[in-house]
Parts: C-alpha cells; structure tokens; sequence
C-alpha cells in the first residue's frame, strides 16, 4: 500500500498572525478572491511565492473564453465544454461558468483589464480549439495573462494600506493547520497555514497564520514533469497540502499536454515556450516533417479539434515519420497579420532564431495544464472544513478529463468570486468560528532537491502524454524509492528549505498522479493508455485519492451527477 507522510519536516514557527482569511497565491483566482474579500471580511492575509506577478496566469496567451457575442450564447459554450471534458464534467459547474462567465468578465474590464478590440469598437472575438464559435476575448493579441494580471495587480497595489488586507510576497505555505480531529479520527477543520517567507518578504522565517478560512490558489503541478509551459513556481503544492490533511483530490491523472509547444530538443529542460492554439485559430495549420498536413483526416475541426486530440496526433504522426516533432505552419497567414496579433510569440520565437513569418515552427506537446485538483463544490468548498480551492488548483468538474481552450481563466474569475462570497457569508453568520491548531498524528517528509531530476524523469516516462501499465508500474515503483526522510539522513545533502519542501510537493503529486493513471483502465481526454485505447462507460466516473491520518493512499469511485 502507497503512503505519504502527512506533514513536511520544518522547523516550528517563529511567529503567529491572525487573519480571517488566508488566500494563497496571485494568479487570476487567488487575486480576484482577495479582491471580492477585501471589502467583505475583516482581515484577508494574501500569500504568494513570488512577487505579486508570479504564477501562471501571467503566462496565459490565448484568451477568456465567453459567450458575450450576439450570435454566441451560455448553452452554446457549455455544449464545447461537455465535448471537450469527454463525458466526465459536472453539467452543473459547466452551467454555472458559462452562466456567470461574461459578468465576471465585464467586471474584470470594470477593474481596469484593457482587451483587444474590433474595427466596430466592441470588444474583438476569436476561436480556439474545441469552440464552434468566436468566444475568446485577448489582450496585446497574444498577452492575455499578462494585462489580466497586470489589472489585478494594480487593484491590490492600490489597496496595500488598507488594515483590512496584507501581502505576503515570497512565501512558501508549508502545511495547514487543522482543529482537534472528530470521532472518525480525520483531522479537524482547517484554521490556518504554517509558512516560510524568504527575506524579501515582510516576515521571515516560518510561521504561522490562524484564520477563519483558507483558500488555495497555488495554480498547477508543471515541475512535477521533465518539460512544461508552467513557471518554475508550479510544484503542486496546494494539492500536497490538501492531500496531507485529509482533502479529497479528483481527477488528477488528467493532465493537458499542450499540443504546441517549441520543440528544442530533447535535452531541454523547464519553462518551455508555448505556441498558443489562437495561431492555430486564426489558420495556421501543422504539417508532419514530410511536409504532409495531418489534421483534418483526423478530426472534423482539424488543427481546432480539442486538446487532447490534436496532442495524441502529433505524438503519433511524428512516431510514424520516425520524427521528434512537427511542424507548425503559419506563414500564409501574412508578416503585418503575424506580428500584429501574435507580438509576444513572434519575439520568443525570434529570441530562438525562429522567424513565424516565414519559417515552420517546430512543435510538440509539453505539459500545460491540470484539469484536476483539490475536489471542490460549486461554491470552491473543498471536503475539509474551512478549506477552499480555486483555480487550476481546484478540481470544480468543469474541465472533466480535458479543458476546452481558455476556460481556464475564467474559471478562475467565476469560482474565486463565488468562492469570496460563500466565505464572507459564512464569516458574517458565524459558521466559520476561529478555532485552535492541534498537532497531526503521523511522519515528517523531506525529499532532497538532488531528487527532483529524477522524479520529473520517472513522470515524463510513466504518467506523461502517452501511458501504459508497464511505463506506470515502473513510474510507481521508482518514486516509491526516493528518500523521503532525507532529514534523517547524514549521508543525503538537503535541510529544510525551499528547494527541498517544493520537491517533496512534487514528488507526492507524481506518487498520487502515477496511482489514479494506473488506476482508471481506459483512454478519455487528457489520459491515453495504450493497453486501454478506448473509452469505457464503466469508467464514467471521477477518481478521488485521499490520505488516510496515517498516511495510507486510497483511491475511490464517484458517480458525476
């Protein structure tokens, strides 16, 4: 049986602060959620790892997916949704998103965010794979992430005085804090984090935070793979975190391999440059290294078929033609149009001698993207007490077993709002009482920086874009030799410190993503087994891994309503 240790070795806290609310992370949802709180309650502690700016969302290219055209509508997007999640969606999550989707959008126009707009002067609309319809609102053409961030950024810049909110910049949430545990023995409600702020922070050293409430929003678990388009700050640590207190993580072996990516090489390692689908939905098309267009034999909406889709494609034409990648092709689409539309792209590319104007581009899918997470309900409530998830972190049931193309932002803008306001609610009613930390019952972990090579290595081979028992099996049973009590060890070189608590992060989300892959015996979405290429009814159903107090990994089915 798979055990993890159910707390990270770290030294006690030095410090002890109060908040109502502890919100962790600044990416769309972890900055919209303080926003919505802010004003709400009456204290709202914002932690993020890095500056303000860090996180995923600054990265986003493509856009915000939502129906905001005349000819679009909300029923329209929730039918691209439920395609694309291959048939294990929440239609009630899905709903409520493509509901409430354009007004949270509006209102992030209201906080300042500036898009792209047409010739007739309303906002300008594009398309993306998986979409049967101009939805996809942009800014800077290819720098949508970036003016999203940017907007909300400003609004916490302008509000840092106010008693009623800190920042907490550089700091890494460790474990949260739990209350005396009920009659079942799982741990109590959750009433607050322990935390390490580097220097540059405005508390150093670990402490902890008590509150009413925590809510994660730490985005994705992208270092857990050798390549990805996540920043180096994406190493599951909200999932880790939840996990080790009892919080039920669903569908987590489904993992978006981002269909073009840069390809460099195979000894590349980290952030890599992501190609956005929005070039692919303006006509660019792909070609095999023969120079052979692939796509619309494959799907009726060729290179805008869903993710998954096109991702598998590429992995098997380039297999057929004894290739790495293949080519992305976009130089018919006109100089002035590409450098236009697409500024950011044209100079990453440039910067690796690539000119997207009139050179094919080299291509090949790297993980992007975690359609599951920390299970949620339709108001961010995680199954622990006083634990909330939103954003790429949560698992909502929006994105079932494949993300459609840029509801990923709005996710995060429409669950973090309703998130805030179920909190504020329940802070307001009393429902949500301070409570005091007691100590967990089970093993410190620590797994040395040194390892992390080798556990991005072992899920690149294992759960990595094409999957089979063998590669699982053998994925499993090397990750479950990696040290993870290298603080007891003399002979292993790690202390607890950053690099160290990131890579213990990584290493239980790889164990827990290597047992639910090996677990669900099909092919659906973002998840292909070659020893199960179908899609089975049986499988119909969301994995849910949980640790038991002593740390014992169990994985269970639940029916989607």
């Amino acid at each position: 049986m798979t055990r993890l240790a159910t707390h990270l070795a770290a030294p006690a806290p030095g410090w002890v602060a109060e908040a109502d609310v502890v919100v962790v992370g600044s990416g769309v949802a972890g900055l919209t959620a303080a926003l919505e709180l802010r004003t709400r309650v009456p204290k709202v502690l914002l932690v993020t790892k890095g500056p303000l700016s860090s996180g995923s969302t600054v990265w986003a290219q493509g856009g915000i997916a939502a129906a905001l055209a005349p000819t679009d509508s909300p029923a329209a997007h929730l039918q691209d949704t439920l395609v694309a999640g291959a048939g294990l969606c929440d239609p009630r999550a899905v709903e409520v998103l493509v509901t409430e989707g354009p007004e949270r959008v509006r209102e992030l126009m209201a906080r300042g965010a500036h898009f792209d707009l047409a010739a007739s002067g309303d906002v300008a609309l594009t398309r993306e794979g998986g979409h049967h319809a101009d939805r996809i609102v942009h800014a800077g053409g290819d720098a949508t992430g970036a003016e999203v961030s940017r907007a909300l950024v400003a609004q916490i810049d302008a509000v840092r005085a106010d008693p009623g909110i800190e920042v907490v910049e550089h700091g890494l949430v460790l474990d949260l804090l739990t209350a005396a545990p009920g009659p079942d023995g799982q741990p109590g409600p959750v009433c607050g984090v322990t935390l390490h702020v580097i220097g540059e922070g405005s508390r150093d050293g670990v402490g902890a935070v008590l509150a009413r409430s925590v809510v994660l929003a730490t985005g994705g678990i992208g270092q857990v793979f050798r390549s990805s388009t996540n920043p180096a700050l994406a190493t599951g640590d909200g999932i880790a975190a939840a996990l080790r207190v009892g919080a039920a993580v669903g569908d987590i072996e489904f993992v978006q391999f981002h269909p073009t990516v840069l390809w460099l090489g195979e000894g590349v390692r980290g952030q890599l440059t992501l190609v956005s689908e929005a070039v692919r939905g303006e006509g660019a098309v792909l070609l095999d290294t023969d120079g052979v267009r692939f796509m619309p034999e494959i799907h009726e909406l060729a290179e805008l078929a869903p993710r998954d889709v096109v991702a598998q494609a590429i992995v098997a034409r380039a297999l057929e033609t004894e290739s790495d990648h293949v080519w992305l092709d976009a130089r018919h689409l006109g100089a002035d149009f590409l450098r236009g539309r697409f500024p950011t792209i044209y100079e990453r590319l440039r910067e690796h001698g690539i000119d997207l104007t009139t050179d094919l581009v080299p291509v090949a899918p790297a993980q992007h993207y975690h359609s599951g997470g920390v299970v949620t309900d339709l108001d961010g409530r995680s199954t622990v007490e006083g634990l909330y998830a939103v954003g790429e972190v949560a698992c909502t049931g929006v994105h079932g077993a494949n993300r459609l193309a840029s509801n990923s932002l709005l996710e995060g803008l429409v669950f973090a709002h309703r998130a805030a306001h179920d909190i504020a609610a329940r802070v307001g009613a009393g429902a949500l009482p301070r409570l005091s930390p007691v100590d967990r019952p089970g093993p410190d972990a620590l797994v040395a920086a040194a390892a992390r090579s080798r556990i991005q290595h072992l899920a690149s081979a294992g759960p990595g874009p094409v999957r089979s028992a063998g590669g699982l099996l053998a994925a499993a049973a090397g990750l479950a030799t990696v040290p993870t009590d290298a603080h007891e060890h003399v002979d292993i070189q790690a202390a607890p410190q950053t690099a160290e608590w990131e890579t213990t992060n990584v290493h239980q989300v790889a164990t827990v993503l290597t047992a639910a892959a090996l677990e669900r015996e099909e092919s659906r979405g973002g998840h292909l087994r070659t020893d199960f290429p179908e899609s089975s009814d049986a499988w119909r159903v969301r994995l849910e891994a949980t640790l038991a107090p002593d740390g014992a990994l169990t994985l269970t089915r639940a029916q989607l309503p």
